[in-house]
């Protein structure tokens, strides 16, 4: 399999920007959810499946420091930018979000989330505690990968996910090691999937449709994740597989 498509999104939630190439580290690819947004009221990080708005806005890393995660810019839905060091920042992602938060690093806040098991009534929320590494999900996913066989017609980005690579064969590498570029990882898991792929952002509309679609034939799994066992670099072209 090659790699078609690189994604990263340094605030978690937020649209990301897509990559030529970039290094991977011992905690996914270097800057990826790096960020995110807590809420105080709830002890949580925000997401998507709590606050949909979150899709409208963007985040890329500095261009001054592209290798860093020291430095982000959030693209707000009415264009305008604020970066993680102005002084504002928190002030003016308040006032957008409509409630008091915060942006935070890694280890500085709880990294907990939440997810309504009723879907269509977005209803019976749980919540549960993501790892210490970054703010995604699971401990056991660094790095997701999805083949285009298994994306079919949806569009990537309802998915989150930070690689796409041609044909088939991601789901048979669980449990097992797989190159990735010059970088070696532990395929751990088949990426259970939730409410946040049927939500709206730019240029998408809000589908039930797209989870109730992914549960009937693909037992409400899409893509597989990945821990990284040695890190390296990876570019568009480059190989997955064993």
């Amino acid at each position: 399999m090659r790699v078609l498509q690189l994604w990263r999104y340094p605030v978690k939630s937020l649209g990301g920007e897509r990559l030529k190439s970039v290094d991977v580290g011992s905690a996914g690819l270097v800057g990826d959810r790096t960020w995110g947004i807590y809420h105080p009221e709830t002890d949580t990080v925000l997401t998507a499946r709590r606050a949909p708005e979150l899709l409208f806005a963007s985040a890329r890393l500095a261009e001054t420091a592209p290798d860093s995660t020291s430095h982000v810019i959030i693209t707000l839905p009415d264009g305008s930018e604020v970066a993680s060091s102005d002084e504002g920042v928190d002030t003016a992602l308040s006032s957008w979000l409509g409630r008091e938060v915060s942006l935070k690093r890694p280890g500085t806040t709880s990294a907990r989330y939440e997810n309504p098991m009723d879907v269509e009534n977005e209803a019976d929320w749980v919540s549960w505690q993501g790892p210490d590494w970054s703010f995604h999900d699971s401990k056991a996913s660094q790095i997701s990968i999805v083949g285009t066989a298994a994306l079919g017609e949806f569009d990537v980005r309802r998915f989150r996910t930070n690689v796409v690579v041609d044909g088939e064969g991601e789901d048979r590498l669980v449990g097992s090691s797989a190159m990735l570029g010059t970088a070696r990882l532990e395929v751990m898991k088949q990426i259970d999937r939730c409410v946040m792929v049927t939500r709206p952002q730019p240029g998408l509309e809000r589908d039930l449709g797209v989870l109730k679609q992914i549960i009937a034939e693909r037992n409400n799994t899409l893509s597989v994740g990945a821990l990284v066992a040695e890190p390296g670099l990876v570019a568009v072209g480059d190989s997955f597989g064993a």
